[in-house]
């Protein structure tokens, strides 16, 4: 290739890179830089041991992970029986498609105050359940770690779905119809054929949603209980910089959010790897 064509797709991709260093990557360095320093620059540990040393400020992580995980999962486990089912296309398809990509539309804060209101103590659910006498008294949907869980259910599942849906529909539908001409049930050509074909989408969507779940923070705040049970990690961040102005803890409580998603990202790809690997041996046996 002529070096001056080289030298013109390196300009075209400067002004890509300049977007991305400045607004990811000199972030995460600066931030990275304040969680080591003091308010005065001199480099220190104390940051992070103000976080880990505390019970309350540690005991985040969990809660954090104990609303992630499972609303990750129910994400994902709901998804894919929708989305193979839908593969192929059916009946006012476009219709489910749009009333699943409203949340996404709407925000986190809007679906908050919606739940608000629909799910509250006076709200129309409550009115119901009390008027077919399904309950006596109001049931508590909102402000606890219910309400949080139902909130990034109901805006992380069409994301998850969609996800997998554009994933499984790129399936070669032959390969179904082989295996259903070999003999094998429905249920053997799901766990034996798509789903095997599924785990790479399935894993980039499990990561995706479990960064989105980690990192709540309107839903906890609106719909939880910020300062007990649903006290999550990133309100702690926020509190340490926006209540107490220590953004050097603050910066700290950022990177070890960060270190998490990694660590549970990389043992999905892990697992996605290990699929792989048995899926290839199965099929050389």
């Amino acid at each position: 290739m002529p070096p001056g064509l080289k030298g013109g797709r390196f300009l075209l991709l400067l002004p890509a890179l300049a977007f991305v260093f400045l607004l990811f990557v000199y972030p995460f360095l600066y931030g990275l830089f304040l969680s080591f320093t003091n308010p005065a620059g001199s480099p220190t540990l104390a940051n992070y041991a103000r976080f880990f040393l505390d019970p309350w400020e540690s005991r985040t992580i969990w809660v954090t992970l104990w609303i992630a995980v499972p609303a990750t999962l129910i994400n994902v486990a709901l998804a894919i029986p929708f989305a193979v089912f839908m593969r192929h296309g059916i009946r006012g398809e476009k219709i489910i498609t749009f009333f699943l990509i409203v949340p996404l539309t709407l925000g986190t804060v809007l679906v908050s105050e919606g739940m608000l209101t629909y799910m509250g103590p006076n709200g129309w659910l409550n009115q119901l359940l009390q008027a077919i006498h399904l309950v006596g008294k109001p049931v508590r949907f909102t402000h606890n770690y219910t309400g949080v869980l139902l909130s990034l259910v109901i805006q992380g599942f069409p994301f998850a779905f969609l996800m997998i849906l554009g994933y499984v529909s790129g399936i070669n539908p032959d390969l179904e119809k082989a295996s259903q001409m070999l003999g094998a049930s429905r249920l053997q050509t799901f766990s034996r054929v798509l789903f095997p074909l599924m785990v790479p989408g399935i894993a980039i969507c499990f990561c995706l949603n479990f960064v989105m779940a980690f990192s709540v923070f309107p839903s906890a705040m609106l719909l939880g209980e910020p300062s007990g049970p649903t006290r999550v990690v990133a309100i702690a961040a926020w509190q340490w910089a926006f209540e107490k102005f220590d953004f050097n803890t603050a910066s700290a409580i950022s990177m070890v959010m960060a270190v998490i998603e990694l660590i549970v990202i990389s043992a999905v790809l892990v697992w996605r790897n290990q699929m792989y690997r048995g899926a290839s041996m199965v099929g050389k046996g």
